[in-house]
Formats: structure tokens, sequence, C-alpha cells
């Protein structure tokens, strides 16, 4: 791994080389420069990692490089070098910027320890903005595949909404992406730094999900031995995810009301409530209206949380970005499990947009791991498929016809469908039958209707079973 490089500037040689001596010591690779506009240069033609430079120069002084500096790269650390009757200067000078500064003459120990504790800190700086970066990438909303016109719609306005605090209501049938949804929305928000928490409303056990969101203190009920914060509190400051809204208890639902409308929390035990501040995302995949009809859930629970309301649509209304999904889903899970020279045909795609995947992303995602898992060959056959998958051809196998403009006869096509695939299997019935999807009784009949005979021969068939 290269060492960082300290670029040093300053008009006495013999400091410079002091300096440099020192610094190579320890480990970094080291820059001189004997001036500030020497140093400008350097720093344009290959910036280092820190800037250590005398206050007073001829020339383009301490100061004006740190401005100079902060101005064309804001990132970069300045530390400054000032004889002790310049303190003043150097304070000045950290408020214009800098990092930190030195006092001659430079004791070694401390120019270790600044210079040390200033790469540290801008090493931290970096890994962090990395880590954002990775994050946006994972959690963005551009991670959300597909670009058909009815998830486009929701990314919209769930876009708009991000950057503000308004609370958000998701619905979606399960599988299709609920989470994903939220958090890019939270990754999006001014509370991005902040904790995403996720609840479960429908996984928790009723007597235990009061004290799972708001914690309890020590003692308040048989089992509770120390104190516990609950999920809003581990949220204060960023965002809490509800799902399944729709599978809270009455009772909670009050407290939860309450939360919305007054920003308080009281645990379980508590003697008072704790303010807290929450950014609100829930999500069903039930029919809220409906259970407001029947008692089941609260009215004015439900219109504080639909302030912004989404609605994700299921995969069967968004078949145009299946190809894109199953695309993603392949390569991850040839990934998985080590398989990347699988093939998957694309005369297969078809069989996947015209299943109606009631599992919705979820489910597309379980059978592409299942394919690759337990496929032989190099590549994918529509024997892998499951067999819902096999039962209805997709209509993009279908025969494409010309029409011509004089019209055409229906029963002759039916008819030549009939002799065309009966040679196609030499004059095999069951075999014809299967391929029309129809019974070979049914068959049967319609080569009675059309006078059509047995060609060839049928070794699964028994003889006089065709048509006379």
């Amino acid at each position: 791994m290269n060492s960082p490089r300290i670029l040093v500037v300053d008009d006495d040689e013999n400091l410079r080389w002091v300096l440099q001596t020192q610094l190579e010591d320890m480990g970094y690779a080291v820059t001189t420069a004997a001036g500030g506009q020497e140093a400008l240069a350097a720093i344009e033609r290959d910036p280092p990692a820190l800037v250590l430079t005398d206050l007073k120069m001829p020339g383009l002084s301490g100061l004006e490089l740190l401005e100079k500096v902060r101005s064309d790269c804001p990132e970069l650390p300045v530390v400054l070098i000032t004889a002790f009757g310049t303190i003043q200067s150097a304070v000045q000078a950290m408020k214009a910027g800098a990092y930190d500064y030195l006092t001659k003459p430079i004791d070694y120990d401390e120019l270790a320890l600044v210079v040390n504790r200033v790469l540290d800190h801008f090493k931290l700086v970096e890994e962090v903005r990395t880590l954002r970066a990775s994050l946006d990438r994972k959690y963005g909303f551009e991670n959300i595949i597909g670009h058909s016109e009815a998830l486009l719609s929701v990314l919209e306005t769930a876009t708009r909404a991000a950057s503000s605090n308004a609370t958000i209501l998701i619905h979606a049938e399960t599988g299709t992406g609920k989470e994903l949804l939220a958090r890019a929305i939270h990754f999006n928000s001014p509370r991005r730094d902040r904790p995403f928490v996720t609840i479960n409303c429908g996984a928790i056990p009723r007597d235990l999900l009061e004290s799972e969101l708001f914690g309890h203190v020590k003692g308040s009920f048989t089992g509770a031995m120390t104190h516990k914060a609950g999920k809003v509190e581990l949220a204060d400051r960023g965002t809490l995810f509800l799902d399944e809204i729709g599978e809270m208890p009455g009772e909670l639902q009050v407290k939860v009301l309450r939360l919305l409308q007054q920003g308080e929390i009281e645990k379980v035990g508590a003697a008072a409530p704790a303010r807290v501040d929450v950014r609100f995302i829930a999500a069903t995949n039930r029919n809220l209206e409906a259970m407001i009809e029947d008692g089941t859930f609260r009215e004015d629970l439900y219109y504080r949380l639909a302030v912004i309301p989404l609605e994700l649509p299921p995969l069967r209304e968004r078949a145009e970005d299946i190809p894109e999904l199953l695309q993603h889903f392949f390569l991850k899970a040839k990934e998985k499990q080590g398989r990347p020279d699988l093939v998957l045909p694309d005369p297969l795609v078809p069989y996947f947009q015209n299943y109606r995947w009631p599992g919705n992303i979820r489910e597309l995602e379980n059978v592409v791991e299942r394919l690759v898992v337990l496929s032989r060959g190099s590549e994918i056959t529509l024997a892998d498929l499951p067999e819902r998958l096999r039962r209805e051809r997709p209509a993009t196998d279908m025969l494409q016809l010309e029409l011509p403009q004089q019209g055409i006869s229906l029963e002759s096509v039916e008819k030549e469908l009939l002799v065309k695939a009966l040679e196609k299997f030499n004059g095999n019935q069951t075999h014809a039958a299967k391929y029309l999807d129809i019974s070979r009784k049914a068959l049967i009949y319609r080569m009675e209707k059309y006078g059509i005979r047995r060609k060839g021969t049928e070794s699964e068939d028994e003889p006089g079973q065709a048509a006379e």
C-alpha cells in the first residue's frame, strides 16, 4: 500500500530538509516546495494527502496559500507552521480553514502527533464518503429495477417526498419490495446519516409488540431484568419503518397515534413520557379503508399515516420489467452459487413474462435461484422451468400470422394446424394433441370433422383409433 504523501512548503531550505527527513523516517512520502506559487503548481500536478506550510513566506504567504487551497481543493487538509510570537495569526488561519498548526522550533513528537491525527481524520472522512456512496448505490432509487410507467410514477412521487418529513404509507402486495422502497426514501432524505429502523407488526406476538416498539423499564413486568430501548427510541432523528401496519392491534394503534400527534413515547412501566424525533414510513398489503369500515383499524391513524400514499404495483402489472429483473437475479444467483458459465436462453424469457407471479418479485428471485441450483446442464432448458411457468404457452411463442385483406376462413386455419401438427409427429395423435394443448379425444373429433386421415405410423396409438 502506498504511503500518504505530504507536501512541505517553506522558503527555508534547511527547515524543508529537516521536515522531509523527519516525515520520511515516520514512513511518509514527501515532496517539497520553496514557496506558495511552487506549492500550488505541485498540488495541481499531483494533489498530496496533506499540506504542511510555513505561515510567513515571501510572495504568496501561507495564509494566502491556505485560502487558495480551500477554494480549489476543499478536501485537502492544511497544517500551518508558525513562530511562537505569531500564534495569533495561526489562530486566525485556523478560523480560515486550517486543520491545525505547529510552532517553531518543531518538536519531533508533536509533528508526528499532529500529522498522524490529521491523516487519520481525513482517512476516516474518506471511508465515510465511500461507505455513503456504497449505501447510495445499494439503497438509492436507481437500485429499484424497472422502467415501466407504473413503477416510474411511484418512484417520481417517492423521490419528491423523500426530502420532506411527511409520513408515507406504502400499499403493496407481499413480495413487491416495500422495504426496499422505504430504505430508498430514507437514504435520499436529510435523515440519511441517522438510523433506519424496521419493525414488522405482523411478526411479533401481540403481547410483546408494545415493549418492542416503545421499550420498557427494569421491573415493569416479569422478565424485564434491564431497561430496554424500543424501536422508536432507536430510530430517534432517523426513520422508523412500520411494516404490515394493518396487523397492529387496536390498543397499540392508539399509542402510535399519540406518537404521531405529539412526538412522545411512554415506555412500558415508565413514570413519564419521553420526546422523540422520528420520520414514519408505514406499509401494508391489506385494505386499510375496508378495515376502517369493519372497525379493525382507526380512521384517525390512517389519515395520519397516509399523508403521502404510495401504491407500489404488483409484478403482473409491470411485465415489461421482468426481463431486467430476471437478468439481475440470474447474475446474482450465478455468482452466489458459483456457476458463472450457466446460460439462460432468450426464448425462455416470455415464459417468465407470461406468468402472473402471485408472490411478486420475491417469488421471481426464488424461482431463478432454484433454477441456478438445480439445472444440470450448461444451459437452462424449458424442462427446467417450474410446471406453473410452462403451463401456458407465451404469446410470443405463438404463430406469427399474416392476415389477407380479403378475409380468411377460421376452419381452414384450424384444419391446416391439425395437418401440420400430425405431420410434425409422424401421425402420432398423442404427441400432436399435447403439442396443440388439447386432449387426444378433441384432436380425433376435429380430425373427423375435417376429414383428416392419419399420417404415417402412430407407435403410441392403438390400431383403429384414427379417423376413418
